[in-house]
């Protein structure tokens, strides 16, 4: 009788071990999650060449991002989600983005989004969003674009929208780019 509980107890033990030994394999192994500024969409497939018989106007615009707003103190910070937003307001042209670049605070360069031409149709939206996870940018943060339109035509449009949520409190807010 002795015996069948002392095997009991090995058997228990034994099984205890692996179930842990998976636990850990199962959580060394996890992938580091992936933040969706990498591409949110496939800027290949927007890609296209200027058009060389038309004059098209060149461009900069300026748009400040909030990847972090101070919390209480200079020392807390409270991390968002941003949207940078690329708006084509014209209902009858297509224009062209350039090139999209994501400063941090300091002034450095963190990432180029692409730099050869991509176009928007009349009256189409892209974004590219900012991760609440990703902590490059800091309370400074910008986007500098280059753009090219059709003489006469509207100049697109740069905003942003940074949201958070914690527990049942929300914060967001909005920035709109200007011209260089």
């Amino acid at each position: 009788m002795i015996n069948i509980f002392r095997n009991s107890t090995h058997f228990k033990g034994n099984k205890i071990g692996i179930a842990l030994c998976v636990l850990v394999l199962v959580l060394s192994c996890t992938e580091e999650k992936k933040l969706s500024h990498s591409d949110p969409i496939n800027w290949e497939r927007k890609s296209k060449a200027l058009p060389v018989n038309d004059s098209l106007i060149n461009g900069s615009s300026y748009l400040s991002i909030y990847s972090a707003i101070y919390d209480g103190t200079e020392k807390t910070l409270h991390h968002l989600t941003a949207t940078a937003s690329m708006r084509n307001v014209s209902n009858t042209d297509t224009i062209y983005i350039l090139k999209a670049e994501y400063y941090n605070t300091k002034g450095d360069l963190i990432r180029t989004y692409f730099n050869k031409p991509i176009f928007l149709k009349p009256l189409e939206t892209i974004e590219i969003v900012i991760d609440q996870d990703d902590k490059y940018g800091g309370t400074g943060a910008n986007f500098v674009f280059d753009w090219a339109v059709k003489a006469n035509n509207h100049e697109p449009i740069f905003e942003a929208v940074m949201i958070s949520t914690t527990g049942q409190q929300g914060i967001s807010f909005t920035t709109r780019g200007i011209k260089l």
